[in-house]
């Protein structure tokens, strides 16, 4: 038995206001007027070539305009979710006034050109949503989450503030700009102090091992903050090094270690969802590998391929969370073994992994010089081979069906993901170093190497033979004792 002692009264949630709140449905209809305002803003500089931007506070980029549209359509989908999911809350009015604070945080983020505002809307950004994952005061565990989740991020916004001050200070300018702008004459060793500080805090907040705890432990949250974390909060890091991508570009070992934070977290994510049983926690370790792609894609210099991938993942995580609640009531014990189609089905999945490979390579151009576009091509190709072979398992149509359709649907999946990328890359054009490949490196050759080694093992099965590889990825995947409950009696509805 352990000394660790959990409080023995039952949780009271918040009991249903007496009056029908307009917060909510104001709230709601405002981040939607939002989005459309974005949306005009963004068609207009598109088509018509129009520029906004207060110089040294505020620019509004491609960068910029991208982000707000996809900030304000998740934020929009969360406030129109959760005015049904959050009904009957007592603090309802405070919920979706952190949600709206929160979205105007993100959007100052991506459009601030002042180091100070910046650092002020990174911090706000942090502190809303510890705020959102202890939505509930009552209950103990979720307090727990919340403090460990706001330590963190005052870590990260602390490194935020290292590193811009660096460079302000370096640069002798306060406009991000500016400092972008001299990025080839700053001082070698103060820009490396710079850097790094910028990249912990991109790995902090987009919770890349080893800081991947407080996503794992902050299950607390209500589930649309939980979508609107995972789809939009940690893709922070990503947004981060794109802005300052100009200052990490140069250094081809910063990128390098980029490269490997990304790698091992990538991987780690994939192992630590291998031995999840909870949705939710599956969710998040999902999310912890997802975001290593992405730092991955960031420190082989192609930024604007990060952006593409945080957009699709948060698309898809954010269903994911929002539909969390029908899976678990729809889920029922079946027979999962289904035909594997043998070696047939494994041909044609190699198959389908070389188009797509070839399908990437030919509507993007990458891949066709020996740098590192190689290592993104075969990403691509090792991420169409596994969703190919899963798909054949899982899929309930008969073997011929799914031999001719399988790989149409997967190489239909690729080309809208290149034809995505194509179009981001041009909306991109006017931010500094979206692409900017590396050349290869022994680093780049042992990531692919592992990578493959990697899937090999999955698909062999090799994970599930080690009891010992089972319990330290158990054991790494556990969140804050704090944030757990351990006994049903802390569950109470009445």
């Amino acid at each position: 038995m352990t000394e660790q002692s959990h409080s023995n009264d039952a949780v009271q949630l918040p009991e249903t206001p007496s009056q029908t709140s307009v917060v909510p449905r104001a709230s709601t209809w405002g981040v939607w007027a939002l989005f459309v305002a974005c949306l005009g803003i963004l068609s207009l500089s598109v088509w018509r070539g129009y520029e906004w931007a207060v110089p040294g506070y505020v620019v509004i980029d491609g960068l910029t305009m991208l982000m707000w549209v996809v900030i304000s359509f998740f934020s929009g989908i969360v406030h129109s979710y959760s005015r049904r999911y959050m009904a009957g809350d007592s603090h309802i009015e405070g919920f979706f006034g952190r949600v709206l604070f929160f979205t105007l945080a993100v959007m100052v983020m991506t459009a601030a050109d002042h180091a100070l505002l910046f650092v002020a809307a990174w911090l706000a950004m942090g502190l809303t949503m510890a705020s959102l994952i202890g939505h509930v005061r009552g209950w103990e565990q979720a307090q727990a989450a919340a403090s460990m989740a706001r330590r963190y991020f005052l870590v990260s916004s602390g490194l935020v503030a290292v590193g811009l001050t660096t460079l302000v200070w370096t640069a002798g300018t306060t406009s991000l700009t500016g400092i972008l702008g001299q990025a080839d004459s700053l001082p070698p060793r103060l820009t490396l102090l710079a850097v790094a500080a910028l990249a912990l805090a991109a790995i902090c907040q987009s919770a890349l091992f080893p800081f991947h705890n407080w996503l794992l432990s902050s299950m607390t949250a209500p589930t649309p903050a939980s979508a609107l974390m995972h789809a939009g909060f940690v893709n922070a890091g990503g947004i981060l090094l794109t802005r300052f991508a100009p200052l990490f570009a140069e250094d081809l070992a910063v990128m390098s270690a980029i490269v490997v934070v990304g790698a091992v977290s990538a991987l780690l994510g994939q192992a630590l969802l291998l031995v999840q049983p909870d949705i939710k926690r599956k969710l998040g370790a999902s999310t912890v590998a997802q975001m290593g792609f992405m730092i991955l894609q960031c420190g082989l210099g192609f930024f604007a391929a990060a952006i593409t991938h945080l957009i699709l993942h948060g698309f898809y995580k954010a269903y994911l969370f929002l539909s969390s609640g029908a899976t678990v009531e729809g889920t029922a014990p079946t027979d999962s073994t289904r035909a594997s189609l043998g070696l047939l089905g494994l041909g044609v999945s190699l198959l389908t992994a070389v188009g797509g490979g070839v399908l990437f390579t030919t509507l993007t151009g990458k891949g066709l010089k020996l740098d590192s576009s190689v290592v993104l091509t075969l990403v691509v190709v090792l991420t169409t081979l596994h969703a190919a072979r899963d798909i054949l398992r899982r899929s309930k149509l008969s073997p011929p069906l799914r031999l001719v359709s399988v790989p149409l649907v997967v190489m239909a999946a690729i080309g809208v993901y290149s034809v995505m990328f194509n179009s981001i890359s041009a909306l991109l054009s006017s931010v500094p170093m979206t692409t900017a490949p590396t050349e290869l490196t022994v680093v780049h050759g042992a990531v692919a190497a592992v990578f493959a080694a990697a899937y090999l093992a999955t698909e062999l099965g090799w994970h599930r033979s080690s009891r010992r590889l089972y319990v330290a990825l158990l054991n790494l995947s556990q969140p804050n004792p704090d944030t757990v409950l351990t006994r049903k009696e802390d569950y109470n509805d009445a």
